[in-house]
C-alpha cells in the first residue's frame, strides 16, 4: 500500500514542488543544526522504530544523520545525471543500501557544511537537467523502478522520512548531554 501511495504522490509532484520541498527540509535541518552544539550532535541515541528508519539505523547521532544524508544526496544525484544521459547508474549511483549509506561514528559538526552543499549541487544539476519523467528506470530497494522525476522526489521525501527522526535524536541527545 505505501509503494503505490508513494508513487501516486511522486506522479502528482511537479518539479518545481519537488524543489520546492527540499528546499523546505534543508532550511529544517539547519534549523536544527543551530539549536545544538557539538557534544549534543555527536551523541547517538536510540529512537523508537519508525516508518522508514531501518533497525540499524535507529541509533545515530545527529551529525550521523546528516552524513546519511549527505551520502544519499550524492548517489540520488549521481544516479539521475546518469538517467538523463540514458547510461544506467554507476560509481557513486551504484550503492548497496544496507551498507553504502552508513554513516561514520565519528562524524561531527564539519558534515554540516557538506549536507547542505549536496543538496545545493542536487538543486543545482537538477535545474541542468531538461527533461526528468520518461527517461531509464533505475531500481529503488524499497519502491521498484524509479525514472529521474522519480528519484527527484525520492530526493525530498527521504530528507523528510528521517526529519522525525532528527527532532528525537536532538531532543534526547541534548537531554542526556545538559541533564
Amino acid at each position: 500500500m505505501m509503494k503505490i501511495a508513494v508513487r501516486v504522490w511522486f506522479a502528482m509532484t511537479s518539479r518545481a514542488m519537488a524543489d520546492s520541498r527540499i528546499e523546505r527540509m534543508l532550511d529544517r535541518y539547519l534549523a536544527l543544526s543551530q539549536k545544538i552544539d557539538g557534544d549534543c550532535g555527536s551523541m547517538p541515541v536510540t529512537v523508537p522504530a519508525m516508518p522508514g528508519v531501518d533497525e540499524d539505523m535507529r541509533n545515530w547521532s545527529f551529525y550521523m544523520l546528516l552524513e546519511h544524508h549527505a551520502i544519499v544526496n550524492r548517489s540520488i544525484t549521481s544516479i539521475m545525471q546518469s538517467m538523463v544521459l540514458n547510461q544506467q547508474p554507476s560509481g557513486a549511483g551504484d550503492i548497496d543500501p544496507k551498507k553504502d549509506v552508513m554513516p561514520s561514528a565519528t562524524a561531527g559538526p564539519e558534515i554540516i557544511d557538506a549536507f547542505q552543499q549536496s543538496i545545493v549541487d542536487h538543486l543545482k544539476s537538477v535545474g541542468q537537467m531538461n527533461r526528468l519523467r520518461g527517461t531509464l528506470k533505475s531500481r529503488h530497494p524499497l519502491f521498484g523502478n524509479f525514472n529521474a522525476h522519480d528519484w527527484h522526489c525520492m530526493f525530498g521525501f527521504h530528507l523528510m522520512v528521517h526529519y522525525k527522526q532528527a527532532k528525537l535524536v536532538i531532543q534526547k541527545a541534548c537531554a542526556e548531554s545538559n541533564g
